[in-house]
Order: structure tokens, then C-alpha cells, then sequence
């Protein structure tokens, strides 16, 4: 059985963890490979963040057509190629995958890359298996998981009748659908609900909860759901119930709604339900650990979990299913690794999230509800974009800057953006509540670009009525 000084499991955010400062230390890096073609280098730069935002930007240019002619503009959208679109995404990701493994199989002589899927066989002690059946078992004396997480999938009959895509599988496909039907209303259904309508498939959203993205301030989720609504078929309060296939290779969705049962027929069945930890899949038990209640390896604020030596981060551990939070984690523990006498924390306070649907949304803190829930005491305001100068440029209709704050220190306590580059608006906010500034300093402190954008956050600090 072999040794190692350190062994991460996971080449996601994981894999950034290992530089030249480890060269003194031997190091292992077990990669299973995400997706049907076990790619190198985990979720976000192959099935998730980026090669959706490549998708998305397309997406935003075809969807323009409408909007530009109330503007005076006439364009015309001639077609979509997917297929270009598709293999210039891929075209540029799958050689940073396959660049990627190639460096970490050969680039630093410390460090050694196992392909297979581990699982625990004792403390710290690991056995890793093959795709092609091959069995290593090694042990490590400090381990990093980083394992990620995989996509939900539904637990109704006929599921393995069909063909149901996820969006591990859905932007490879060869030819956009007539119609698809999209399962949940989260982050990711809202997406890709975006790239397919502007690309010109008939989606239907099924969607469980009242509202989509039901998780946002309730203001953000119900404008959210009215823009939605107005380029897709949304379906609420859906229970569902089956699939079967289709004599002419369709699909049939059956759910139950406020209406009563109903069948979807449809082309494509894209899952968006929500992601699972992986932690469930390697065996912790022969390790010490046990899973917390929502299926996540156990960590304190410096990503330890409780058995010494043994450390998670990202989507297998963290509450934030997110790749900056993921990045940030794996500095910490980086850094713990290299510094145990002087270790720290990862700063979980204030963590921003963006959809990048149409339309755009960005949060970071307290929602409304969330507000009233825990008895808290706040101010908030409201910004339309139409209401500055280069929302009058827009011609903008219903997009907001909304902010929660303390009412006696002016103290940010949310902020949430739906509109155009929400994203990047958010940031300023961010800021001012990762560095402890009023809405008025804020505010008041610094220049703010005229006609910019930018005035809609400025314009919401000031209208916050705080003693």
C-alpha cells in the first residue's frame, strides 16, 4: 500500500490547491472525471458556470430582436447555429480539460494523478477504482475531499423509460428541440429557459413552489416569474407524476397541478432540480465521519472536518453550491496546510450569487422574508432602473435595485438586483457589507459615474430612511 504526504480527492476547485510551494511533499490527486465523459478539471469549467455563460451571451444577443425595435432599430434574427455555437464552446473548454490532465499527470514530479472513483476503507485510508476495474489502496496523512456534487435526478416511474437530459448532457446535444419541457425553477432551469427560448424552442417550465427561484428576495422571484412568463410557458405548483415514451420518440410528462392532472408531450426533457453533495459516495463511515442532515462532509470555519487530518470544501461540504465560494475554500485550506501554526477561516458572511437569466439577478444577504423570519430589524428601499438617466437609455420596464439595512447604523444587511448586469452591479454592495460601510458613506464617499448604470445603486443607498 502506498504512501502520501497530502491527497486531494476532486480536480475542481481542489486542484488548484496544489502548487509549488507542496514540491518538498508527495502528493496524490484522485480525479473521477465529471459528466458521461469523465472530464478532467470538475464541474464549473466543463458543465457548469462557464460553458453556461458561453451559452448565455449568445442567448442575449438573440433576444435583443424585440427590444431593438422598440428602440427605432430594426434587426432581424436570420437563424441560430448551434452547432457552431455548441462546438466553439467545446471547442475551446474540452482542450483545457484534456491540457489540464495532461499537466497534472506529468507536470510537477511530487505529485501523481490517479483516475478512478475513491471511497474510504479505514482512516485515512483509501481505496481507488478504475474505470476499467484496476484497484489501487493508499493511504495519505492528510486528505483533502473536494468531491463536488452531482445532479438530482427524479424519483418517479417511467424515468428509466426516457431519455432525460441534465445540464450534463443538454448543451452537447446535436440539434435544438421543437419543444422542450424544463424541471424546476431554480438557477439552473432559469438559465437554460433563457438560452432556449431565445434561440426559438417552445419551453415549458413545470415548476413546484409558487414562484420561480423561489429562494430570492419574494419582490426578485415574483418579477422574476412575470418576466419569465412572458417568454415561457410557466407551469406552478407542480407535482410530478411520470414519464413515458412516445410512439414518435417524444416524451410524455405527466403532473399534477392546481387544474388537475395534465400530460406535457414534448421533444426534451431537461432535469433541473437541484444537485446532491457527493460525500454520500465515499464511504466516510470507515473514515470517522458521518454526514450532516442535508447530506454534507461535516467542517468547521478553517475546513476541518472532525476527524484530524482529513478536510472538505466546496459543493461535497459547503451549504453555497457555488465556485467562488469553492475557490475560496480551497485557499483556506491551502493555506492551513502550508501554515498549521497560523491557520484561518473562511469568511462565509456575505456570499453573493448571480442568474444569469433573462433577467439577470444578483443578491448577497438577508431577503425580506428572511428578515421577518428572524425578527430583524430593517429599512429597505427601492430603485427602478427606469427612474435614472441610463435607464431612460434602456427604455427599461420593471427591473429594480432593492436594499435591506439596519435602521439605526445604516449597515447593509441585502441587496438584491434583478436588470441588466446585475451581476456587476452588486458588487459595490458587496463591498460595503464585506468592509463595514454605511449606505451613506457609501453613497456619499465616492464618485458615481453619470448617466452610468451604476446610478441605481447609488440612487437605493440614498433613498434608505435610516435614523
Amino acid at each position: 500500500m502506498r504512501h502520501f504526504d497530502l491527497c486531494v480527492i476532486g480536480t475542481g476547485s481542489g486542484n488548484t490547491i496544489v502548487d509549488e510551494r507542496f514540491a518538498d511533499r508527495r502528493v496524490a490527486i484522485i480525479d473521477a472525471g465529471v459528466g458521461p465523459d469523465r472530464l478532467f478539471g470538475g464541474t464549473c469549467i466543463n458543465l457548469g458556470c462557464i460553458p453556461t455563460k458561453m451559452y448565455v451571451h449568445p442567448a442575449d444577443l438573440a433576444a435583443q430582436v424585440d427590444h431593438a425595435r422598440a428602440l427605432g432599430v430594426d434587426l432581424h434574427l436570420d437563424g441560430v447555429r448551434w452547432r457552431s455555437i455548441r462546438d466553439r464552446i467545446f471547442g475551446r473548454l474540452d482542450p483545457i480539460a484534456a491540457g489540464g490532465r495532461q499537466w497534472r499527470a506529468s507536470g510537477m514530479p511530487n505529485v501523481e494523478l490517479i483516475e478512478g472513483r475513491a471511497h474510504f476503507t479505514g482512516p485515512r485510508t483509501l481505496r481507488v477504482v478504475a474505470a476499467d476495474g484496476g484497484v489501487q489502496d493508499i493511504t495519505a496523512d492528510q486528505i483533502v475531499i473536494a468531491a463536488g456534487s452531482r445532479v438530482r435526478m427524479p424519483d418517479v416511474p417511467g424515468t428509466d423509460r426516457v431519455m432525460l437530459h441534465t445540464s450534463e448532457t443538454v448543451m452537447r446535444i446535436d440539434d435544438l428541440p421543437r419543444e422542450m419541457v424544463i424541471l424546476g425553477g431554480g438557477f439552473v432551469g432559469m438559465e437554460f429557459a433563457h438560452v432556449f427560448a431565445s434561440f426559438g424552442v417552445d419551453v415549458t417550465i413545470l415548476n413546484r413552489s409558487g414562484v420561480l427561484l423561489h429562494r430570492e428576495d419574494e419582490d426578485v422571484a415574483r418579477r422574476a416569474t412575470q418576466f419569465v412568463s412572458e417568454r415561457c410557458h410557466v407551469k406552478l405548483h407542480q407535482h410530478l407524476d411520470s414519464f413515458a415514451p412516445l410512439p414518435d420518440g417524444r416524451i410524455r410528462v405527466a403532473a399534477t397541478g392546481p387544474s388537475g392532472p395534465r400530460a406535457y408531450d414534448t421533444d426534451l426533457v431537461l432535469v433541473a432540480i437541484g444537485r446532491i453533495p457527493n460525500g454520500d459516495t465515499l464511504g466516510l463511515e470507515a473514515a470517522g465521519l458521518t454526514l450532516t442532515e442535508d447530506c454534507r462532509v461535516p467542517v468547521d470555519e478553517y475546513q476541518r472536518t472532525p476527524v484530524d487530518g482529513i478536510w472538505a470544501l466546496g459543493d461535497v461540504s459547503s451549504r453555497h453550491l457555488l465556485k467562488h465560494v469553492a475557490n475560496a475554500e480551497a485557499r483556506t485550506v491551502q493555506h492551513n496546510l502550508l501554515h498549521p501554526e497560523a491557520p484561518v477561516a473562511t469568511d462565509h458572511r456575505f456570499v453573493p450569487h448571480a442568474v444569469f437569466g433573462s433577467p439577470q439577478i444578483a443578491a448577497v444577504g438577508l431577503t425580506e422574508q428572511d428578515a421577518r423570519l428572524r425578527g430583524v430589524r430593517y429599512i429597505t428601499a427601492t430603485q427602478d432602473y427606469r427612474d435614472v438617466a441610463y435607464g431612460w437609455a434602456l427604455e427599461d420596464e420593471g427591473h429594480f435595485c432593492k436594499l435591506l439595512a439596519d435602521p439605526a447604523t445604516g449597515r447593509l444587511l441585502g441587496a438584491h438586483i434583478v436588470g441588466p448586469e446585475a451581476s456587476v452591479l452588486i458588487q459595490p454592495l458587496l463591498q460595503a457589507m464585506s468592509f463595514d460601510l454605511d449606505a451613506r458613506t457609501l453613497a456619499r464617499g465616492q464618485y458615481w459615474i453619470h448617466p452610468a448604470l451604476a446610478e441605481v445603486v447609488e440612487n437605493a443607498l440614498l433613498a434608505l430612511p435610516w435614523e
